[in-house]
């Protein structure tokens, strides 16, 4: 039963990572006309629409892989120290 649980942890947070990733993503390609903006205020140059969206997927891509790395390894970190602390509390109670 623990192996059941404890992969069923580990599953969530793929699925956790890829949705993070693509939620991310979407919502930079919503605001594109907002990346856009924030490029042609960086350089000064006025970019297209289609280079827009290409610039906003890419930067969605970019800044969900980092949250999502971010989020899922506090997570897995936080699951783990869980599982040890269970692991040892009968070693503890014995004594």
């Amino acid at each position: 039963m623990k192996f059941f649980i404890i992969n069923s942890f580990r599953f969530i947070v793929y699925l956790a990572y890829f949705a993070i990733i693509a939620i991310q993503t979407f919502g930079f390609y919503l605001e594109r006309v907002k990346v856009g903006q924030i490029m042609h205020d960086l350089t000064g140059t006025t970019l297209q629409d289609s280079a827009q969206t290409g610039l906003a997927i890419i930067s969605g891509l970019i800044w969900g892989w980092l949250s999502a790395t971010i989020i899922c390894g506090i997570l897995v970190t936080l699951l783990d120290i869980r599982d040890d602390i269970n692991d040892r509390l009968p070693n503890a109670r014995a004594k």
